[in-house]
């Protein structure tokens, strides 16, 4: 058996009422009797796994290995990371979508990975875990964990509404913003960054990646050969250097080594 029939993964998609919480919620599960390992490329969201069956395996880009047992949250994920899922396991991710993760834990930033619990002094989440090991469907575990999700929803922050609402406005949100309210930019970034967990700069230098990486995608699909000057050109890099340099800071790999890999890479960007 292949990876690709041995590796069942799939998104689900929200319900409207929890649009502006998750962008999805993804679903994999190893079928076969070999551990399958991917790699997931940088999201900036912030990540709550349940992992049923043998612990999951992930791999820092400092070549730290955390074992991860029943649930953990980490993000927002800033750089590709290596996952291992053992045989038989199987894992649900949901992927909170801007400001959500700090409306339900009062944080936005994870400088480690941490089980939910320990953000919140209890122990819900852990019981969470356990009702949802018991449940059969993949679908059955989603709604149990949307129901779930619902006192914990706070209202959004209004300066963080406006931040939000640019979306990919050519404008720098924080200097509209900033005029707008008449506020200093250092507030307005101090607030993104509080809720967001990352700056304006971040989110733009990671955009523009992004395109990157969706023009190579498109390339391989249409069976031509990546044009890299045209990328450099379209996503706004200074130079090739610059385009390198991004790869190897989210990927750790050059383009080059990304066009040859880029099968075993997972976008996860909802």
């Amino acid at each position: 058996m292949g990876n690709k029939e041995a590796y069942d993964g799939y998104r689900i998609a929200v319900p409207v009422e929890f649009d502006e919480l998750f962008s999805h919620i993804y679903f994999a599960e190893n079928k076969s009797s070999k551990p399958i390992t991917q790699t997931l490329l940088p999201t900036f969201q912030t990540m709550m796994v349940f992992s049923f069956g043998a612990p999951l395996l992930l791999l820092t880009k400092e070549n730290e290995e955390i074992s991860m047992d029943k649930c953990l949250v980490f993000g927002p994920v800033k750089q590709a990371f290596t996952y291992v899922i053992p045989a038989g396991g199987k894992m649900l991710v949901v992927n909170f979508k801007d400001d959500a993760f700090y409306r339900f834990f009062g944080t936005a930033s994870l400088n480690e990975y941490h089980h939910p619990d320990d953000l919140l002094n209890d122990n819900c989440f852990t019981a969470l875990w356990t009702s949802l090991s018991k449940t059969d469907t993949v679908d059955a575990k989603v709604e149990q964990i949307l129901n779930f999700s619902r006192p914990y929803i706070r209202d959004r922050n209004p300066l963080t509404e406006q931040i939000i609402a640019l979306g990919d406005s050519p404008k720098s949100p924080v200097k509209e913003i900033s005029a707008r309210e008449k506020l200093s930019e250092r507030s307005v970034q101090l607030n993104l960054k509080k809720h967001l967990g990352y700056s304006s700069r971040e989110i733009g230098r990671y955009m523009r990646f992004l395109k990157a990486i969706e023009l190579v995608q498109q390339s391989t699909i249409d069976n031509k050969q990546v044009n890299w000057f045209e990328v450099i050109e379209t996503c706004g890099f200074y130079d090739q250097s610059q385009l390198i340099h991004d790869f190897k800071h989210y990927l750790n790999l050059s383009p080059s080594k990304y066009l040859k890999f880029q099968q075993e890479i997972c976008n996860s960007r909802g």
